[in-house]
């Protein structure tokens, strides 16, 4: 039987990307789900059976009008976030105001009003980032909010834990997205550009939403009970030897 089976876990960014993935895998795992995003049609399109919640994660009055009607849960897995690229010189404060909104804020939100609806024992994954474990050029804004997902998810893990629920943080590096792709597919030297992402890791290749949410349904499990407040890259070894 599944570590999932049964579960009642929240899903952010499910409309697309990792979200989606994860979404699609935690429900094939047994998990019953609620999918939040900004988008209903999206979060339709990932499971057209699953609860489904528009709702813009920054905004405090729509999550705690959500967190009134939300029953009780066994996990989240917050994987909404948006990247904005630019130096600290180079960024507009407009720019870093949004990027800090989308990745931290929301995620703290949650945490702050969902919180009481996590059952005892529940666990929680917030999504990082590697370039948050090592700075990259051109990466600021991005970079200093993961960076306090990090820490937001630590902290959980020391606030939570007298009701026995876990928090961890997982830091992908470079993941093979729609995103990328269309980027990819907007470049020059489409080829060129995918060598060189793909060489910022000792493996040589992107990662796969699906290697991504597993590692998040392994933590979100029943297998992971011991495991709270850490940051786990998960980059090829970028980490680890760059």
């Amino acid at each position: 039987m599944s570590g999932l089976q049964g579960k009642r876990i929240l899903v952010t960014g499910a409309g697309s990307g990792i979200g989606r993935t994860a979404a699609r895998m935690f429900r094939d795992r047994g998990a019953d789900l609620v999918l939040v995003g900004r988008r209903l049609w999206a979060l339709q399109e990932t499971l057209p059976d699953a609860e489904c919640v528009p709702l813009d994660h920054t905004d405090e009055a729509a999550v705690m009008a959500f967190a009134r009607v939300c029953a009780p849960m066994d996990g989240m897995f917050l994987a909404a976030g948006e990247l904005r690229t630019g130096s600290v010189a180079a960024t507009p404060t407009s720019d870093f105001d949004a990027v800090i909104a989308a990745n931290l804020r929301g995620p703290w939100l949650l945490a702050h009003h969902l919180g009481s609806k996590l059952k005892e024992g529940s666990s929680v994954v917030l999504v990082g980032s590697n370039i948050s474990l090592r700075a990259i050029p051109d990466s600021a804004a991005y970079s200093v909010a993961k960076a306090g997902v990090h820490m937001l998810a630590r902290v959980l893990a020391l606030e939570w834990a007298p009701r026995r629920i876990r928090c961890n943080a997982i830091a992908p590096g470079p993941v093979f997205t729609s995103m990328v792709e269309t980027r990819l597919a907007a470049s020059p030297d489409p080829v060129g550009d995918l060598a060189r992402l793909s060489g910022t890791n000792p493996l040589k290749r992107l990662g796969t939403e699906a290697e991504v949410a597993a590692l998040a349904a392994h933590l979100l499990g029943d297998e992971s009970a011991w495991t709270t407040g850490t940051v786990i890259p998960i980059d090829g070894g970028a980490d680890a030897v760059y």
